[in-house]
This record gives structure tokens, sequence and C-alpha cells, in this order.
């Protein structure tokens, strides 16, 4: 791992009745150059057309595809993320939404804040991820 990662964990041992499989710590010791991305949704970058209407898990995909982007856009990886925030508009969301952002950061383990809202700034938008990365020296 690039940076240090202290009290790694996986969902599937604290959460073991919603089927998540999300590497999670609780902090995390990072030097280098950080990336603070804006929280991306199901939205196009190229187009900023909005994409996946009415599929929460295809809006996350969609989100984590333009992180990644972003990422290397700027010199780093995914591999790169300290922090992630998830900002879902139903809890009922939670489960599809970790899955998809699990499958993107396996063996990554960032520190992780999850956050129901009333709404996001689009009527469209189900999820936004916003993430911090430090890519290292």
């Amino acid at each position: 791992m690039k940076h240090t990662r202290i009290r790694t964990f996986n969902t599937k041992d604290t959460y073991p009745e919603q089927k998540l499989d999300n590497d999670l710590c609780q902090a995390v010791v990072a030097r280098g150059r950080t990336v603070f991305l804006r929280g991306q949704i199901g939205q196009n970058l190229d187009t900023s057309e909005s994409v996946c209407i009415g599929d929460v898990a295809g809006q996350a995909e969609q989100a984590m595809a333009n992180i990644a982007m972003l990422l290397k856009e700027a010199g780093g990886e995914l591999e790169d993320i300290c922090k992630i925030t998830i900002y879902i508009i139903d809890p009922r969301y939670r489960e599809a939404v970790y899955r998809v952002v699990g499958r993107w950061l396996k063996g990554v383990f960032p520190v992780s804040t999850g956050i129901v809202v009333s709404a996001l700034a689009r009527p469209e938008w189900l999820v936004e991820i916003d993430a911090t990365a430090v890519i290292p020296d």
C-alpha cells in the first residue's frame, strides 16, 4: 500500500447482514501532493449528460469511473485515495452503491463516510461520491 492504513477492516465483518465487501480503515497517514476531487455523480464528464437515470448502481459506476479518470489526469490512480464520502438520497441505496465502490476500491482501504441527504443538485442524481487522494512524492 502506498500510504499507512491504520486499523484496516472489511465491511463483510462489520456489516454481515448487508452483504458488502468494502476494504476500509479507521485512519490514513499520507505524504505527497493532495488532490481534492469535486463530488462525482452519474454524469459524463465530457458531455455533462446525466446517465443511468433511476439506476443508483449505474450512477455510482459512472461516479467511480469519473474519479479514476480525474485521478489519472492529475497523475495519480485509485490507490492514492485516502478518503471518500458517499452521499445517497435514500438509505435503501446503500448496499447497491457500496458494492460498486467496493469493487473499484478493492485493496485500497480508504477512510469512508456515508451520509443520507434529502437531495442532490439535480433531481435525477441519486448518489454523489467525493474523494481525496494523496499522490506520493
